[in-house]
C-alpha cells in the first residue's frame, strides 16, 4: 500500500477535522467562543458546509484525479457559503474573534483548494 504524500495527508485530514468541527458548529452555535445565529438556517448552512468540508478531506484521502474536480466543487460550495452565512447574518460579525474566525476560516478554505489544484499531478488516474 503506498503512502500519501505528507503534504496532501495534512491537508486532507485538517479538511476532515475542521469539517467536523464546522458540523458541531452548526448544531452547537458555538464554537471556541465563536457563535452563529440560533436558527435552522443557520444550523443547516453551518452542517451543510461542514458535511461538504469533511466530504473533501475523504475525498483528498483516495487520491483519485478524478475525485480532484470534486473537491475542488465541495471547496468552491464552502467558500461562498460561509460568505453567503455573513452577508445574510447566519454568522455575526459584529465582534473582532467573529470577524477572524471567517475571514480565517474561509482563507485557509481558498489554500486548501489552491494546494489541491497545484498538487493535481500527485494524484492517480
Amino acid at each position: 500500500m503506498k503512502l500519501l504524500p505528507l503534504g496532501v495527508t495534512i491537508v486532507a485530514t485538517l479538511m476532515i477535522i475542521f469539517g467536523t468541527a464546522e458540523i458541531a458548529t452548526g448544531f452547537r452555535h458555538r464554537f471556541l467562543g465563536i457563535s452563529t445565529s440560533a436558527n435552522l438556517n443557520a444550523t443547516l448552512a453551518g452542517a451543510g458546509i461542514g458535511a461538504l468540508y469533511l466530504v473533501a478531506g475523504l475525498l483528498v484521502m483516495t487520491m483519485k484525479r478524478r475525485a480532484v474536480d470534486l473537491v475542488l466543487v465541495c471547496l468552491a460550495f464552502v467558500i461562498v457559503g460561509r460568505c453567503i452565512m455573513v452577508f445574510t447574518g447566519v454568522f455575526p460579525v459584529n465582534s473582532p474573534e467573529q470577524t477572524f474566525a471567517i475571514v480565517a476560516g474561509t482563507s485557509i478554505a481558498i489554500l486548501f483548494a489552491i494546494y489541491i489544484g497545484l498538487n493535481r499531478k500527485l494524484f492517480v488516474r
